[in-house]
């Protein structure tokens, strides 16, 4: 019997936290999700780091566009070399404490490209160095770049079903965060299992700063070596099946 694969979908997020890397390593394809209208403050162009006196701040990324009249893919990155050198002005303050911090800057160059002004592109090369760096696999597609033929009005529960029902998936699996968004009988009318993703908290020591729980993946690179970091994606997460298939 052939596989079908399993399918996550979530929109580009700019280095996120843990969670998104489990889900990531526990399905077979990643689709980002970019067709749908543009949200600003939210964690596709800024996420969460320490702050050197106490607490969080936020490291972002200026757009040049970012609003609801937008398309997720169209957001454009208003200067993507002034992006890089504040994200890493934002991030200098952990080289005094934080053993892996030259490890994190080399990523940081890896995923910026200062000719190419989309926020969608940079947020997948995050995610694609973070991936190759962990050794974890991540396949993914652009749904912008893909030939999909989807309905003209769907509700944001309907995205998940209708994508993998046309791309041939055997199961999705979406953070439990949003259960209240889906219908499973019509998962099951499409033979897609429905499954959904609890993460439970991965603490780590932060030398002489405050710990700060679910800071973006560039906190918890800083501080733990990579095979810690891997481990911990695959054993914080908990799956659970919505359509009682295993």
């Amino acid at each position: 019997m052939t596989h079908k694969p399993r399918f996550g979908i979530m929109q580009p997020y700019f280095f996120p936290y843990l969670g998104h890397f489990s889900l990531i390593t526990a399905v077979d394809d990643w689709l980002v999700f970019d067709i749908t209208q543009y949200t600003p403050k939210t964690w596709m162009n800024r996420n969460r780091i320490l702050n050197p006196n106490d607490g969080w701040q936020y490291v972002s990324i200026p757009l040049a566009n970012g609003s609801i009249s937008i398309k997720t893919h169209e957001a454009k990155i208003l200067d993507p070399v002034k992006a890089r050198e504040n994200v890493q002005g934002k991030l200098s303050h952990y080289k005094r404490k934080a053993p892996y911090y030259n490890a994190v800057l080399k990523l940081i160059e890896e995923t910026f490209d200062d000719d190419d002004d989309s926020l969608v592109r940079l947020d997948v090369r995050g995610l694609a160095a973070v991936c190759r760096y962990l050794n974890l696999p991540f396949r993914y597609r652009i749904c912008s770049e893909m030939n999909l033929n989807l309905p003209a009005t769907l509700g944001p529960g309907e995205w998940a079903l209708e994508i993998c029902s046309q791309l041939g998936a055997g199961s999705y699996l979406n953070p439990s965060s949003g259960k209240a968004l889906f219908d499973r009988t019509r998962f099951v009318e499409r033979g897609i299992d429905l499954y959904y993703a609890k993460f439970t908290e991965f603490h780590y020591r932060t030398m002489d700063y405050r710990y700060e729980s679910y800071l973006s993946m560039l906190d918890i690179l800083m501080w733990n070596p990579p095979d810690a970091i891997s481990r911990a994606a695959r054993e914080h997460i908990v799956i659970e099946s919505a359509t009682g298939n295993e």
